[in-house]
């Protein structure tokens, strides 16, 4: 099993419609077990996948179902615990469009920010409380192991507590690029960022072994977060431009900007890649601008491509869906080829 954050420090990048497309190519199209975390606490993730009908009553008129949510799972730890909630009930494949288990994200799991803080600084000091809170995404992903092939994490732009322990929890992660200077500054805040993380994480580990010998390997804590050579990739998404007979013209600030991209990716590579990835492995694919197709994926709660004449596709539509199913199965080969499945 694999488990996989996509995380940009930029917002706006389409980072929840390609990991929800992504989970529904593998699960649809690859035939695998793919479980989708919704650690956003604004939850677009939920959602997309569940709709607008959805969310309402589960979130508004809290018209409560026998479902866990990311919060309900995490309450013990909020609650000054170090383990998770003893069971999940995902929103299953059967429930939706997607093809993959869903588990739930809620706004309250912002309340978590302050208890992971803590946690942090105890790490830092070297307690094992601290490191077991917060490897809670691997003791999530170590629990579920034998159900599912991917684990993939969703999460919000921020660098605070709870992006930073999803990642550290995880084996990988990818970042998605808008064509724009804010994502390559979203690009060097992640790499000083995670660096200054994994410090942290490995120098607390000698100390740690010193209060409490054994117990890192008692609870299965690596002393040595996987994610340390785990940036598998990353896409890009392409910026509008004018046509003359048919044919691009380059846009001098776009192309200026998106020359400084591969610089930047190869600061990661160097910093967090696994080692045999070269720039043209990393780079994923690209992601086209779908114009309308978003909002109307978003209404009818349905994958990209999967939308038909019944969900209100018309004309040019296919097209677009057609380009878009073509971007998807490349970006999926390649991030399976990353990720050694």
């Amino acid at each position: 099993m694999k488990s996989v954050a996509m995380f940009n420090n930029k917002g706006g990048v389409g980072k929840t419609t390609l990991i929800c497309n992504l989970a529904s190519y593998l699960a649809l199209h690859r035939n695998l077990r793919v479980l989708l975390v919704d650690c956003d606490p604004q939850c677009n993730t939920t959602q997309l996948i569940m709709g607008e009908e959805f969310a309402a009553s589960f979130y508004w008129e809290s018209q409560h179902e026998p479902l866990t949510t990311i919060a309900d799972l995490m309450r013990p730890i909020q609650e000054g615990d170090s383990e998770l909630a003893p069971t999940m009930v995902p929103i299953t494949c059967e429930r939706h469009r997607f093809g993959c288990d869903l588990l739930a994200g809620h706004p309250s799991f912002s309340f978590l920010e302050d208890r992971l803080s803590l946690a942090w600084s105890q790490v830092a000091a070297g307690d094992i409380g601290g490191y077991r809170k917060t490897n809670w995404a691997r003791s999530l992903c170590s629990r579920y192991s034998g159900e599912y092939d991917v684990i993939l994490f969703d999460v919000g732009p921020s660098l605070g507590a709870i992006n930073r322990s999803v990642l550290l929890g995880c084996d990988f992660f990818i970042t998605p690029m808008g064509s724009d200077i804010f994502s390559i500054l979203g690009i060097r805040n992640i790499q000083h960022w995670l660096s200054d993380a994994i410090s942290t994480y490995e120098h607390g580990v000698a100390r740690c072994n010193e209060l409490s010998p054994g117990a890192l390997n008692r609870y299965s804590i690596p002393s040595v977060p996987s994610i340390r050579a785990g940036f598998v990739g990353y896409t890009l998404n392409q910026y509008l431009t004018k046509s003359k007979q048919g044919e691009r013209i380059a846009t001098a600030r776009y192309e200026e900007i998106l020359a400084k991209v591969p610089q930047e990716i190869d600061l990661l590579r160097q910093t967090f890649s696994v080692k045999q990835l070269s720039l043209t492995a990393l780079k994923l694919g690209d992601i086209p601008h779908m114009y309308s197709l978003i909002p109307l994926a978003q209404t009818r709660a349905a994958p990209i491509g999967e939308l038909a004449a019944s969900d209100g596709i018309v004309g040019s539509h296919y097209k677009m869906i057609e380009n878009y199913e073509v971007r998807i199965r490349q970006i999926a080969d390649n991030f399976l080829s990353n990720i050694g499945l």
